[in-house]
């Protein structure tokens, strides 16, 4: 399956959600390739710095050039970070994935570039459109800030995207663990972000937990 991490709001989460995905698939026994193509390169950024640290097991991000179907035959699981400073590779990333993951925070901005991604999404060029599922990321962690529940609400009102019900908090160590070349279930494997992650990878990879 070819997943695509994206959305036209930057600063979204899209790496930090695409890198700890590519861990956690590192750790199961299906074969799987990680793609940047944000020219920004965040991704592969924070897998040199895995290299370097020497963690295990290694990633290895490959650029635009592999964004052809004939390459990714024979591989279980792809992941593909996308950014929009380059359209073209999105586009045609949109052609070639099964599934598209939007991570949205709970800002009104944020549901407006939900809207305008879908309609990027139903204008890609092929007969079947992929399936677009949105989550709530950096969401509120306090019970009386009511922001990230009507974010949600929001989503789930939009048509041609689908809420899926794991969220991930405002929380510092997904920074601390992106920084490190560590996924968050890594550097705090009983910590309530790696609890809120490992229930998104269970969601969208549920074929491999079941």
């Amino acid at each position: 399956m070819i997943t695509l991490v994206a959305s036209l709001k930057g600063g979204s989460g899209k790496s930090t959600v695409a890198f700890n995905l590519g861990v956690w698939l590192a750790l199961t026994d299906v074969s799987c390739q990680l793609v940047d193509i944000d020219p920004q390169a965040t991704l592969t950024d924070v897998i040199e710095v895995r290299q370097e640290e020497g963690f295990a097991p290694p990633l290895h991000a490959l650029d635009k050039a592999v964004l052809t179907r004939e390459h990714f035959q024979g591989i279980d699981e792809v992941v593909i970070d996308a950014g929009t400073a380059d359209m073209d590779s999105l586009r045609l990333a949109l052609v070639l994935c099964d599934r598209v993951v939007v991570p949205v925070q709970p800002s009104q901005a944020d549901i407006w570039s939900a809207q305008r991604f879908i309609h990027l999404v139903a204008a890609a060029a092929r007969d079947t459109p992929p399936e677009v599922l949105g989550f709530i990321n950096r969401g509120d962690t306090h019970h009386a800030v009511r922001e990230t529940d009507e974010a949600a609400a929001a989503l789930v009102a939009l048509p041609g995207i689908r809420l899926i019900k794991p969220r991930l908090s405002q929380r510092t160590v997904f920074r601390r663990s992106f920084s490190e070349g560590l996924a968050v279930f890594e550097l705090e494997p009983k910590g309530k972000a790696a609890r809120e992650f490992l229930g998104l990878a269970a969601l969208l990879y549920a074929d491999l937990v079941s």
